[in-house]
């Protein structure tokens, strides 16, 4: 098997919707037809582990099969423990999705290095804006990229010259107010102008809605309408803002050959 797409969900700041969209993101590639690994390296909280270990749960109580991912949780300490891991995990799949935990440490530094595709899901205001670029405070305009932003940076360019791949590094605007406002057009304009500067692309995510919170437990996503029961309006929008996300990503189908970055 060729070497899988790895995507690595990654963001210093807790509270961002990472592990829900990484689970989402998941499923909805296994349910495309790719064969989906999940590596967790959050052994502590587990977040996506737990998600994805109540989604087996629900399938043995229902007896029926659902898209799922082979998931494990890393709880080496050392960044040779996490390249094992990935192999052994990249003899069965051909996408990896990769949960890093809400801290910098030297393992999420090692998994932003093997990305393919770097997604940093981030709240849309500009409490999590300040992560990744500092804006003035009485025109809002981006004064200079934050620390993070020059890790991945340097982490982008590094890859590049050891494998000669490129990385498309995904800012996910999640938790979208859906109503205009000034401050929404503000962290979006703020955007734009990083996303310039620095790199990235940046692409809707997941809104604020209860319904994520209530999928937990039976680890059902949006895609399971079967199971979910009876289906309302704000399922329906919700579901499309999570396939309109899956295609922003622009993952490759199974199959296809990853790009070579240019030379220079």
């Amino acid at each position: 098997m060729a070497q899988p797409h790895f995507i690595v969900f990654a963001n210093e700041k807790g509270g961002t919707g990472k592990s829900t969209t990484a689970v989402h993101t998941a499923v909805a590639l296994a349910a495309t037809g790719h064969v989906v690994g999940a590596l967790d390296l959050d052994s502590r909280q587990r977040t996506m582990t737990r998600y994805l270990e109540n989604r087996d749960a629900t399938m043995r109580r229902l007896g029926k099969n659902l898209p799922q991912a082979k998931y494990r949780v890393f709880e080496g300490d050392s960044v040779e423990g996490l390249d094992l891991a990935l192999r052994e995990l990249s003899e069965e799949v051909d996408v990896i999705v990769v949960d890093t935990p809400g801290r910098d440490d030297p393992i999420a530094r090692a998994a932003i290095l093997k990305a393919d595709t770097l997604v940093t899901p981030m709240n849309d205001s500009f409490v999590d804006l300040d992560l990744i670029g500092q804006v003035h405070p009485e025109n809002y305009k981006i004064t200079r990229p934050s620390f993070y932003a020059e890790l991945i940076w340097n982490s982008r360019t590094q890859r590049a010259k050891n494998t000669g791949k490129s990385v498309d590094w995904v800012v996910l605007r999640n938790r979208l107010q859906h109503i205009e406002s000034h401050n929404l057009r503000r962290v979006g304009a703020a955007l734009d102008e990083l996303a310039r500067r620095v790199g990235f692309r940046v692409i809707p995510g997941l809104g604020e809605r209860v319904i994520y919170r209530e999928l937990f437990p039976k680890g059902l996503t949006l895609l399971d309408f079967e199971q979910l029961g009876e289906v309302g309006i704000g399922h329906i929008t919700a579901r499309q803002e999570l396939r309109e996300m899956i295609a922003g990503l622009g993952i490759p189908d199974p199959g296809v050959e990853e790009p070579i970055a240019a030379a220079g």
